[in-house]
């Protein structure tokens, strides 16, 4: 680890692609509204706005637009961009065959009516939703949710460059900010390793601990959650980013820790959403990135570290980003401790282990979470949330 009084200067991952992608043009501004008059209109879904968002402030970088026919084939099949650049998930646009044939030229995006941004539409094509579902989710069983909203979509890809009006703070302005701005942050404190951990489940004391034990090899902690849509049964970004709060002000070094809100949409894509999650990290100017158990999976459509292996796919200069790969941690009541399979010599009966399933049943039950799964202040924040919804 280095001493964040180092005098040497900060040098941050370099962006995949090389540059930081921004294509946010305010209007009044960097081009005049009058522009858009006439012009043919699309409204967003939420995964498509939130997309919308990572491609327009380089969180997505190299892709400044949804994918061409190229690159979707080029992706779906060998998980890299027609370029050779490694990208493990499709980033598209899709719309009804019926409707395919307005968008030409420029079209206003918008957003409940408002318009959001701009796509020059370069490219339709047909999507291979059978092999997308395959190849992409491991799976066509449309009870993946991943697989139920590509089917839900329309059959028709929409590809061209975006431009993005403004980026939406939304309902976490505090900590809501685009990769040149968690950069800005990175580089003002004097880290010169940074580690990134993403989550779109409530935090619990398995996470503080992976948090904790990296701290002691880096200099500074991106805690990152996802905010972005995710499926009906999952906590609510606002009460996850609640109790991420309530944690840091009371257990964290403040001047190493830094929250930021991560506004994709999440796809349940398992592995290869993980590749994601850590490319898009590096974009942010993270060097380090934590994969645990089953990240970003679902149901059992996926292997407890399948998430893991897949980087083997690439060369570590390619990714330039460090995986960090954690097994299954939990409370041991023998050893009195968090502990791991690496590190706890006792049968799973000596274990403390609840899953996002069993801990969505206890709250709506108005049951209490034990303290060796998380921590008091935490487990208020989750009761008080799901008494509010009775």
């Amino acid at each position: 680890m280095t001493t964040l009084s180092d005098p040497s200067p900060i040098l941050l991952p370099t962006p995949l692609g090389g540059t930081l992608v921004n294509r946010v043009q305010r209007p009044g501004h960097d081009f005049d509204p009058a522009e858009l008059a006439g012009l043919p209109q699309l409204e967003l879904s939420d995964r498509a706005s939130a997309d919308l968002e990572m491609l327009a402030t380089g969180a997505y970088s190299p892709l400044t637009s949804f994918l061409s026919e190229a690159d979707y084939l080029s992706v779906m099949e060998h998980m890299r961009l027609s370029d050779g650049t490694p990208w493990s998930l499709p980033i598209t646009l899709a719309v009804g065959r019926e409707e395919a044939g307005r968008y030409t030229g420029r079209v206003v995006l918008t957003r409940g009516g408002e318009a959001v941004g701009t796509l020059d539409v370069q490219e339709r094509y047909e999507a291979r939703k059978s092999l997308e579902a395959r190849e992409v989710y491991r799976t066509e069983d449309p009870s993946h949710p991943g697989v139920a909203a590509l089917y839900a979509g329309g059959d028709v890809y929409l590809a061209g460059p975006v431009t993005l009006f403004a980026v939406p703070r939304g309902a976490f302005p505090r900590h809501h900010r685009t990769p040149a701005e968690v950069r800005e942050v990175i580089e003002a404190r004097g880290w010169r390793t940074t580690v990134a951990f993403q989550t779109r489940n409530p935090i619990h004391r398995a996470h503080e601990y992976l948090h904790k034990v990296t701290l002691e090899l880096v200099d500074g902690l991106l805690l990152h959650p996802l905010v972005g849509t995710t499926k009906g049964d999952d906590v609510p970004a606002e009460t996850r980013v609640k109790a991420y709060e309530v944690l840091l002000e009371g257990y964290y070094p403040q001047a190493r820790t830094l929250l930021s809100v991560y506004p994709a949409a999440m796809r349940y894509a398992g592995p290869r959403e993980a590749i994601l999650h850590a490319l898009s990290r590096r974009n942010y100017g993270a060097t380090h990135f934590i994969v645990g158990r089953d990240h970003a999976g679902v149901g059992s459509y996926y292997g407890t570290y399948d998430a893991q292996e897949i980087f083997s796919a690439y060369r570590p200069e390619e990714l330039g980003i460090q995986i960090l790969k954690f097994e299954h941690t939990y409370y041991c009541r023998s050893c009195g401790q968090l502990v791991s399979p690496r590190t706890c010599p006792h049968e799973g009966d000596h274990h403390l282990v609840l899953s996002g399933t069993k801990v969505r049943e206890r709250l709506r039950a108005g049951e209490g979470l034990p303290a060796e799964f998380t921590r008091p202040e935490v487990a208020e924040v989750l009761r008080a949330a799901y008494a509010a919804q009775e």
